[in-house]
Protein backbone atom coordinates (compact mmCIF):
# COMPACT_ATOMS: atom_id res chain seq x y z
CA UNK A 1 0.00 0.00 0.00
CA UNK A 2 1.08 3.72 -0.70
CA UNK A 3 1.97 5.90 1.80
CA UNK A 4 1.35 9.57 1.97
CA UNK A 5 3.08 12.40 3.61
CA UNK A 6 2.08 15.97 3.28
CA UNK A 7 4.97 18.18 3.55
CA UNK A 8 4.29 21.93 4.61
CA UNK A 9 5.98 25.59 4.98
CA UNK A 10 5.28 26.84 8.04
CA UNK A 11 6.15 30.45 8.72
CA UNK A 12 5.60 32.16 12.51
CA UNK A 13 8.58 34.49 13.56
CA UNK A 14 7.59 34.37 16.75
CA UNK A 15 5.76 31.03 18.62
CA UNK A 16 2.24 31.28 18.10
CA UNK A 17 -1.32 29.99 16.85
CA UNK A 18 0.80 27.95 14.21
CA UNK A 19 3.20 26.52 16.29
CA UNK A 20 0.27 25.80 18.31
CA UNK A 21 -2.24 23.72 16.13
CA UNK A 22 1.23 21.95 15.10
CA UNK A 23 1.25 20.55 19.00
CA UNK A 24 -2.04 19.75 18.99
CA UNK A 25 -2.11 18.01 15.40
CA UNK A 26 1.27 15.95 16.24
CA UNK A 27 1.05 15.38 19.87
CA UNK A 28 -1.22 12.23 20.03
CA UNK A 29 1.21 10.46 18.24
CA UNK A 30 4.12 11.88 20.19
CA UNK A 31 2.44 11.10 23.40
CA UNK A 32 2.30 7.74 22.52
CA UNK A 33 5.58 7.39 21.42
CA UNK A 34 6.81 9.31 23.86
CA UNK A 35 5.03 6.83 26.85
CA UNK A 36 6.30 4.25 24.32
CA UNK A 37 8.71 2.28 27.04
CA UNK A 38 6.52 3.24 29.99
CA UNK A 39 6.37 6.66 31.60
CA UNK A 40 8.63 5.88 34.69
CA UNK A 41 11.29 5.45 32.16
CA UNK A 42 11.18 8.79 31.25
CA UNK A 43 12.79 11.56 33.70
CA UNK A 44 10.56 14.01 35.70
CA UNK A 45 10.16 17.72 34.88
CA UNK A 46 12.11 18.99 37.05
CA UNK A 47 15.48 17.00 35.63
CA UNK A 48 14.28 17.87 32.25
CA UNK A 49 14.33 21.55 33.08
CA UNK A 50 17.39 21.02 35.06
CA UNK A 51 19.17 19.45 32.21
CA UNK A 52 18.21 22.14 30.04
CA UNK A 53 19.19 24.63 32.03
CA UNK A 54 22.86 23.64 32.65
CA UNK A 55 23.22 22.39 28.87
CA UNK A 56 21.66 24.80 27.18
CA UNK A 57 19.98 27.68 29.31
CA UNK A 58 20.03 30.65 26.77
CA UNK A 59 16.93 27.68 25.13
CA UNK A 60 14.96 28.39 28.64
CA UNK A 61 12.93 31.23 27.72
CA UNK A 62 11.55 29.63 24.28
CA UNK A 63 11.35 26.42 25.75
CA UNK A 64 9.01 27.92 28.61
CA UNK A 65 7.02 29.66 25.85
CA UNK A 66 6.11 26.54 23.78
CA UNK A 67 5.11 24.57 26.63
CA UNK A 68 2.85 27.02 27.58
CA UNK A 69 1.75 27.39 24.09
CA UNK A 70 1.38 23.20 24.59
CA UNK A 71 -1.25 23.78 27.17
CA UNK A 72 1.48 23.88 30.40
CA UNK A 73 1.25 20.17 30.95
CA UNK A 74 3.68 18.16 32.88
CA UNK A 75 4.06 15.48 30.10
CA UNK A 76 3.93 17.54 27.57
CA UNK A 77 6.80 20.00 28.95
CA UNK A 78 9.05 16.65 29.83
CA UNK A 79 8.37 15.84 26.13
CA UNK A 80 9.24 18.79 24.57
CA UNK A 81 12.54 19.10 26.26
CA UNK A 82 13.83 16.76 24.21
CA UNK A 83 15.86 15.00 27.71
CA UNK A 84 16.38 11.22 27.40
CA UNK A 85 13.62 10.65 25.15
CA UNK A 86 13.06 7.22 24.17
CA UNK A 87 15.72 5.58 21.55
CA UNK A 88 15.22 5.09 17.58
CA UNK A 89 16.78 4.46 14.74
CA UNK A 90 17.30 6.45 11.46
CA UNK A 91 19.52 5.62 7.95
CA UNK A 92 20.98 9.74 6.54
CA UNK A 93 23.63 10.32 4.42
CA UNK A 94 25.02 13.60 4.44
CA UNK A 95 27.92 15.42 2.99
CA UNK A 96 29.49 18.73 2.19
CA UNK A 97 31.03 20.29 -1.03
CA UNK A 98 33.03 23.51 -0.15
CA UNK A 99 34.87 25.94 -2.58
CA UNK A 100 36.12 29.35 -2.39
CA UNK A 101 33.22 30.27 -4.46
CA UNK A 102 30.76 28.91 -2.30
CA UNK A 103 29.45 25.55 0.54
CA UNK A 104 26.72 23.31 -0.13
CA UNK A 105 25.29 20.99 2.56
CA UNK A 106 23.06 17.81 1.35
CA UNK A 107 21.97 15.42 2.90
CA UNK A 108 18.73 12.68 2.48
CA UNK A 109 16.80 11.44 5.15
CA UNK A 110 16.29 7.85 5.17
CA UNK A 111 13.15 7.30 7.73
CA UNK A 112 9.49 5.59 7.75
CA UNK A 113 7.97 8.65 6.31
CA UNK A 114 4.42 7.73 7.96
CA UNK A 115 6.88 8.85 10.99
CA UNK A 116 8.16 12.25 9.65
CA UNK A 117 6.34 14.93 10.70
CA UNK A 118 7.36 16.82 7.17
CA UNK A 119 7.54 20.40 8.49
CA UNK A 120 9.78 22.81 7.11
CA UNK A 121 9.80 25.49 9.92
CA UNK A 122 10.71 29.07 9.64
CA UNK A 123 11.13 30.93 12.71
CA UNK A 124 12.92 33.59 14.36
CA UNK A 125 12.70 32.85 18.00
CA UNK A 126 16.04 34.38 19.14
CA UNK A 127 18.54 36.59 17.13
CA UNK A 128 18.85 34.12 14.63
CA UNK A 129 16.28 33.90 11.74
CA UNK A 130 16.06 29.99 11.05
CA UNK A 131 14.72 27.21 8.54
CA UNK A 132 14.86 23.78 9.03
CA UNK A 133 13.12 20.61 8.83
CA UNK A 134 11.41 19.86 12.02
CA UNK A 135 11.37 16.67 14.76
CA UNK A 136 9.49 16.31 17.98
CA UNK A 137 7.92 19.84 16.95
CA UNK A 138 11.27 22.08 17.70
CA UNK A 139 13.87 19.90 16.64
CA UNK A 140 16.11 19.75 14.04
CA UNK A 141 16.80 17.01 11.74
CA UNK A 142 18.46 19.70 9.17
CA UNK A 143 18.25 23.06 8.71
CA UNK A 144 20.14 26.60 8.48
CA UNK A 145 20.27 29.76 10.07
CA UNK A 146 20.84 33.52 8.61
CA UNK A 147 24.51 33.82 10.27
CA UNK A 148 25.05 31.15 7.42
CA UNK A 149 25.68 28.16 9.22
CA UNK A 150 24.18 24.58 8.31
CA UNK A 151 24.03 21.45 10.01
CA UNK A 152 22.78 18.04 9.70
CA UNK A 153 22.33 14.54 11.50
CA UNK A 154 22.18 10.79 11.21
CA UNK A 155 22.41 8.25 13.18
CA UNK A 156 25.90 6.66 14.27
CA UNK A 157 25.27 2.72 14.60
CA UNK A 158 25.97 2.41 17.63
CA UNK A 159 23.00 0.87 19.88
CA UNK A 160 24.51 2.23 23.18
CA UNK A 161 21.86 4.68 25.06
CA UNK A 162 22.34 6.71 28.03
CA UNK A 163 22.01 10.24 29.82
CA UNK A 164 21.47 12.89 27.38
CA UNK A 165 19.31 14.68 24.98
CA UNK A 166 17.91 14.26 21.40
CA UNK A 167 20.29 14.92 18.85
CA UNK A 168 17.56 17.39 17.09
CA UNK A 169 17.16 19.76 20.31
CA UNK A 170 20.68 19.90 19.81
CA UNK A 171 20.58 21.01 16.46
CA UNK A 172 17.91 23.38 17.18
CA UNK A 173 20.43 24.79 19.71
CA UNK A 174 23.52 25.29 17.58
CA UNK A 175 20.92 27.26 15.13
CA UNK A 176 19.88 29.35 17.42
CA UNK A 177 22.78 30.12 19.13
CA UNK A 178 25.98 30.01 16.54
CA UNK A 179 26.99 31.52 13.76
CA UNK A 180 30.33 29.49 12.73
CA UNK A 181 31.55 26.22 12.59
CA UNK A 182 34.43 26.54 15.45
CA UNK A 183 31.28 27.92 17.55
CA UNK A 184 29.16 24.73 16.92
CA UNK A 185 31.92 22.62 17.71
CA UNK A 186 32.66 23.83 20.97
CA UNK A 187 28.88 22.94 21.60
CA UNK A 188 28.78 19.75 20.46
CA UNK A 189 31.79 18.94 22.33
CA UNK A 190 29.99 19.36 25.38
CA UNK A 191 25.86 18.65 25.11
CA UNK A 192 25.72 15.43 26.47
CA UNK A 193 23.81 12.72 23.50
CA UNK A 194 21.80 9.64 24.94
CA UNK A 195 22.25 8.24 21.35
CA UNK A 196 25.24 7.70 18.95
CA UNK A 197 25.00 10.43 15.97
CA UNK A 198 27.27 11.81 13.35
CA UNK A 199 26.33 15.38 13.15
CA UNK A 200 27.53 17.32 10.08
CA UNK A 201 28.09 21.35 10.20
CA UNK A 202 29.31 23.73 7.50
CA UNK A 203 28.95 27.93 7.36
CA UNK A 204 29.29 30.77 4.67
CA UNK A 205 32.86 30.59 5.19
CA UNK A 206 33.45 27.33 3.94
CA UNK A 207 34.04 25.47 7.26
CA UNK A 208 33.14 22.18 8.05
CA UNK A 209 33.43 19.27 10.31
CA UNK A 210 31.79 16.22 11.67
CA UNK A 211 30.92 15.21 14.96
CA UNK A 212 30.11 11.69 16.03
CA UNK A 213 29.01 12.05 19.46
CA UNK A 214 27.54 9.09 21.63
CA UNK A 215 26.38 8.86 25.41
CA UNK A 216 30.31 6.68 26.27
CA UNK A 217 32.57 8.43 25.01
CA UNK A 218 34.09 12.09 24.25
CA UNK A 219 32.88 13.49 20.74
CA UNK A 220 35.07 13.33 18.17
CA UNK A 221 35.07 16.12 16.04
CA UNK A 222 37.46 16.00 12.69
CA UNK A 223 37.24 18.34 9.34
CA UNK A 224 35.50 15.45 7.73
CA UNK A 225 33.08 16.37 4.91
CA UNK A 226 31.07 12.95 4.83
CA UNK A 227 28.99 10.93 6.92
CA UNK A 228 26.42 8.47 7.03
CA UNK A 229 25.68 5.15 9.82
CA UNK A 230 28.86 4.44 11.27
CA UNK A 231 31.31 5.87 13.41
CA UNK A 232 35.08 4.97 12.24
CA UNK A 233 34.23 1.37 12.37
CA UNK A 234 31.26 -0.53 12.22
CA UNK A 235 29.95 -1.36 15.80
CA UNK A 236 26.05 -2.95 14.73
CA UNK A 237 26.75 -5.29 11.67
CA UNK A 238 23.24 -6.37 10.85
CA UNK A 239 22.14 -2.14 10.45
CA UNK A 240 25.43 -1.34 8.70
CA UNK A 241 24.59 -4.18 6.40
CA UNK A 242 20.91 -3.40 6.42
CA UNK A 243 22.19 0.36 5.67
CA UNK A 244 24.76 -0.12 3.06
CA UNK A 245 26.58 2.65 5.42
CA UNK A 246 29.81 1.61 4.01
CA UNK A 247 28.35 1.90 0.28
CA UNK A 248 27.33 5.05 0.64
CA UNK A 249 30.14 6.89 2.49
CA UNK A 250 32.35 4.95 0.02
CA UNK A 251 30.43 6.73 -2.91
CA UNK A 252 30.18 9.96 -0.96
CA UNK A 253 34.09 10.23 -0.46
CA UNK A 254 34.59 9.45 -3.85
CA UNK A 255 32.45 12.50 -4.88
CA UNK A 256 33.46 15.15 -2.63
CA UNK A 257 37.39 14.01 -3.55
CA UNK A 258 37.16 14.26 -6.72
CA UNK A 259 37.84 17.97 -7.99
CA UNK A 260 35.34 17.70 -11.26
CA UNK A 261 32.71 17.08 -9.10
CA UNK A 262 30.38 20.13 -9.32
CA UNK A 263 27.65 20.81 -6.84
CA UNK A 264 24.88 20.19 -9.51
CA UNK A 265 26.93 16.13 -9.88
CA UNK A 266 26.73 16.38 -5.82
CA UNK A 267 23.01 16.96 -5.23
CA UNK A 268 21.91 14.59 -8.15
CA UNK A 269 23.88 12.01 -6.74
CA UNK A 270 21.43 11.96 -3.72
CA UNK A 271 18.68 11.37 -6.08
CA UNK A 272 20.23 8.01 -7.35
CA UNK A 273 21.52 4.58 -5.58
CA UNK A 274 23.09 3.73 -3.77
CA UNK A 275 22.00 7.01 -1.89
CA UNK A 276 18.94 7.32 -2.61
CA UNK A 277 16.76 4.07 -0.96
CA UNK A 278 13.81 2.45 -1.56
CA UNK A 279 13.67 0.18 1.48
CA UNK A 280 10.29 1.71 2.53
CA UNK A 281 9.37 -1.64 3.84
CA UNK A 282 12.22 -1.70 6.49
CA UNK A 283 11.89 1.93 7.66
CA UNK A 284 15.08 2.80 5.62
CA UNK A 285 13.58 4.60 2.24
CA UNK A 286 14.82 8.42 1.02
CA UNK A 287 12.02 10.85 2.65
CA UNK A 288 13.54 13.52 1.20
CA UNK A 289 16.93 15.27 0.27
CA UNK A 290 17.75 18.59 1.20
CA UNK A 291 20.38 21.22 -0.01
CA UNK A 292 21.24 23.95 2.22
CA UNK A 293 23.35 26.61 0.83
CA UNK A 294 24.37 28.93 3.87
CA UNK A 295 26.26 31.84 1.91
CA UNK A 296 22.84 32.78 0.34
CA UNK A 297 20.57 31.84 2.72
CA UNK A 298 18.83 29.10 0.10
CA UNK A 299 17.05 25.43 1.09
CA UNK A 300 15.88 23.46 -1.51
CA UNK A 301 13.71 20.22 -0.47
CA UNK A 302 13.92 17.30 -3.76
CA UNK A 303 11.72 14.24 -4.51
CA UNK A 304 11.24 12.84 -7.36
CA UNK A 305 9.98 15.06 -10.27
CA UNK A 306 9.49 17.87 -7.41
CA UNK A 307 11.20 20.64 -5.98
CA UNK A 308 10.53 23.31 -3.08
CA UNK A 309 13.12 26.63 -3.36
CA UNK A 310 13.12 28.13 -0.13
CA UNK A 311 15.14 31.62 0.84
CA UNK A 312 15.20 33.96 4.26
CA UNK A 313 14.13 36.12 1.49
CA UNK A 314 11.05 33.86 -0.58
CA UNK A 315 9.13 31.55 1.89
CA UNK A 316 5.89 30.64 0.83
CA UNK A 317 3.13 28.90 2.59
CA UNK A 318 2.32 26.21 0.63
CA UNK A 319 2.02 22.31 1.02
CA UNK A 320 2.65 19.09 -1.06
CA UNK A 321 2.16 15.83 -0.71
CA UNK A 322 4.52 13.07 -1.67
CA UNK A 323 3.45 9.32 -2.32
CA UNK A 324 5.88 6.61 -1.51
CA UNK A 325 4.86 3.92 -3.93
CA UNK A 326 4.57 -0.05 -3.19
CA UNK A 327 7.34 -0.32 -5.25
CA UNK A 328 9.51 2.06 -3.59
CA UNK A 329 9.37 4.94 -5.98
CA UNK A 330 8.13 8.45 -4.95
CA UNK A 331 6.16 10.51 -6.53
CA UNK A 332 4.76 14.07 -6.28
Amino acid sequence: MDKMLDFRTVREATAGPRWQALFEYHWPAYEQWYLSEGERERPGYLACYNALRQHMPELLDTYRALCELAGGGDLAARFLSLYQPPPYITGCSQAVLASPASTVLARNYDYPPELCEGTILYTHWNARRVIAMTDCLWGVLDGMNDRGLAVSLAFGGRKTVGQGFGAPIILRYLLEFCDSVPEAAEVLARIPTHMAYNITVADAAGRYVTAMIGPDRRASIRRVPVATNHQKKIEWYAHALASETLIRERQLSILVDDEATTEERLIAAFSSPPLFRHDYRRGLGTVYTAVYRPATGRAEFHWPGLTLDLSFDHFPEERVTVRYGARGLPAG
